[in-house]
């Protein structure tokens, strides 16, 4: 196996935080049932430091309306708690959600995170949506870009960034002492993996990534972006181990090759539908969470290009 540094200190952070060397992060998650996709504040309880991962601006497609009643439920929490957030994270551009990350940004500061990678994305976007040279495809909308093994601090808890591309190019997940908040890789085990067939997905590069994920120890706690229920399983769950997904994932456990793997994703993807919300969704989160500029109405519009997805 070829020796992976950053992923290797990652399993030295879990381990230390087992032996009580380090403190392990709180972590409150907050489930928004309409796009199935969980948040995360993370924090530190000794210094009242924090962060924020994967949030939900609310859309109502048919009528084109946004609200923040989501958003706002984590800026009491975060108020009641006495927390300081010094971290707005995205795991990436999600597909199924728009991020509330501006509106956040604005009430509770922070600085803005995602993977370097985003500038792919909003490369392929970009044409798709056939935006003009007004829309920077350099990742300026967003404070920080974030290279593999990069650390960041809450409070005194070490957060390490990890690329683990193939659902989109700059899928990142986030290893917060104890905590590894995975993105869009894998789901609870029951449930299986992410898919890999949008523009610039590659079933390959998920299985090699989820792979490096379970390089983390057992007890390593996993936080999910999403849950769907499972066949026969009737609520809602978004935590659970590295062991469980390492022995029991339907589509990555430990037996399944990478050729099996990619033979039963492609098979599996080609029978999906396209999220609901992906034609919006993109468009703002390549933004870093902003719509496109307003026109000469001083109105925002949102773009659907027709037989292109």
């Amino acid at each position: 196996m070829i020796r992976d540094e950053n992923i290797e200190r990652a399993a030295e952070q879990v381990n230390a935080v087992l032996a009580g060397q380090l403190r392990a992060p709180h972590v409150k998650a907050f489930f928004h049932e309409p796009t199935f996709t969980a948040t995360y504040v993370v924090s530190d309880d000794a210094t009242r430091r924090a962060a924020i991962i994967d949030s939900v601006w609310d859309f109502d497609q048919p009528s084109g309306r946004t609200s923040f009643e989501s958003a706002d439920a984590i800026i009491a929490y975060v108020r009641e708690q006495g927390l300081t957030i010094d971290w707005i994270l995205e795991t990436h551009a999600h597909a199924d959600h728009l991020s509330a990350a501006p509106y956040l940004q604005e009430q509770l500061g922070g600085k803005l995170a995602i993977g370097r990678e985003i500038v792919t994305v909003q490369g392929v976007f970009g044409k798709i949506f056939n935006e003009g040279t007004e829309f920077a495809r350099d990742g300026s909308q967003f404070d920080r870009l974030l290279e593999d093994g990069e650390t960041l601090m809450i409070g005194e808890i070490p957060l390490i960034a990890l690329h683990v591309p193939g659902h989109t190019p700059a899928d990142m997940a986030y290893l917060v002492g104890d905590a590894a908040f995975i993105g869009d890789t894998m789901f609870m085990p029951d449930y299986g993996s992410a898919r890999a067939d949008f523009p610039g997905g590659d079933a390959r590069k998920l299985y090699r990534s989820v792979r490096r994920l379970m390089r983390l120890p057992d007890q390593t706690r996993v936080f999910l972006c999403h849950d769907y229920k499972a066949p026969n399983r009737d609520t809602f769950v978004w935590e659970t181990t590295m062991l469980a997904e390492r022995t029991a994932n339907v589509h990555l456990h430990e037996d399944v090759s990478e050729d099996q793997f990619v033979e039963m994703r492609t098979q599996r993807d080609a029978t999906l539908d396209m999220p609901r919300l992906i034609l919006p969704s993109i468009q703002v989160n390549m933004r870093g969470g902003h719509l496109p500029p307003p026109e000469e109405d001083g109105h925002s519009y949102l773009k659907v290009p027709v037989n292109v997805l």
